[in-house]
């Protein structure tokens, strides 16, 4: 069975050429249903793998507290998998057939204010070598609404800052070119003219744009810790995420009259209907507007 697995991953890097983080969600899903196949179902053979074993998997999974979310993403794990043991002959059935995904809570995304982004971009200080990577950093994240892995994937020659545009290489491997502006340009040409230099290492060379103390390229965790306590620093109170600078970025465009179909090819989203989630944000924030500063309201 654990063979089976290693070789839908191999399909999955090989043939559908998805990212790391889609592939590792993938795996770490898998595993856990494997386990479970295992240990409470005893089953030896996927063969053996029938419906109601996933059903009973899945309301495990939902007796643990899990999100229709993460219920959701299991589904279509565990689907992919039997459908390509299917195709590859490796068992006579598919036991997903009739499984429903689980509708999913349609919560809205939290963003900041254009006063909190302000305070945000505004927390590093321009003393040292990090405070212009960390700067340089958050002003592109804004200005480009890229997902961190975006962020820190970027390369020296994916910047064109006399064009005003980065080129970074999205989810499924897919390509986009994102303009950025005057001020994000600027805290970008600073962080290579005057601190990149500081983080390379002598007996290291990476072409990576940004890099942590030992001049490699810089991880997700280590942009998590930055800009945790560069929100610490800040003074803001709510959940900050990477991704919360993302929705900020895609739901300020679209308060100042941006075309949806604009924002939907910034942020690399597939299906319109991803950005949609953003006009709905904007409908909310303008109503708690109304509500706070009508007088009859």
């Amino acid at each position: 069975m654990d063979d089976r697995l290693k070789d839908f991953i191999h399909f999955l890097i090989v043939e559908k050429g998805l990212s790391r983080n889609t592939i590792m969600a993938y795996e770490r899903d898998l595993k856990s249903y494997l386990k479970f196949l295992k240990g409470s179902e005893g089953v030896q053979d996927l063969n053996e793998v029938q419906r109601l074993q996933i059903i009973q998997f899945l309301a495990k999974l939902k007796d643990e507290g899990k999100s229709s979310k993460t219920l959701a993403r299991h589904v279509a794990s565990i689907r992919a998998f039997h459908q390509f043991l299917l195709r590859d002959k490796a068992v006579g059935h598919d036991p997903t057939v009739h499984i429903e995904s689980p509708q999913l809570e349609r919560s809205l995304p939290k963003v900041l204010s254009l006063q909190e982004v302000e305070t945000l971009l505004e927390t590093p200080k321009l003393k040292d070598h990090f405070g212009y990577r960390d700067k340089a950093m958050l002003e592109i994240l804004y200005a480009t609404g890229m997902r961190v892995s975006e962020l820190i994937g970027l390369n020296l020659g994916d910047v064109h800052l006399t064009m005003g545009f980065v080129r970074c290489i999205g989810k499924g491997n897919k390509e986009r070119i994102i303009p950025i502006g005057k001020t994000a340009a600027k805290a970008l040409e600073q962080y290579l003219e005057k601190a990149r230099h500081k983080f390379v290492a002598k007996n290291h060379s990476d072409d990576a744009l940004f890099l942590n103390l030992r001049g490699m390229r810089l991880t997700r965790q280590g942009f998590w810790k930055i800009l945790k306590g560069l929100t610490i620093e800040a003074g803001i109170t709510k959940e900050l995420t990477p991704h919360t600078l993302r929705h900020s970025f895609a739901t300020h465009l679209l308060e100042n009259g941006a075309d949806l179909r604009a924002v939907q090819e910034m942020l690399g989203h597939a299906d319109i209907s991803t950005t949609q989630i953003y006009t709905h944000v904007s409908k909310t924030r303008l109503k708690d507007v109304y509500s706070k500063f009508h007088p009859r309201a």
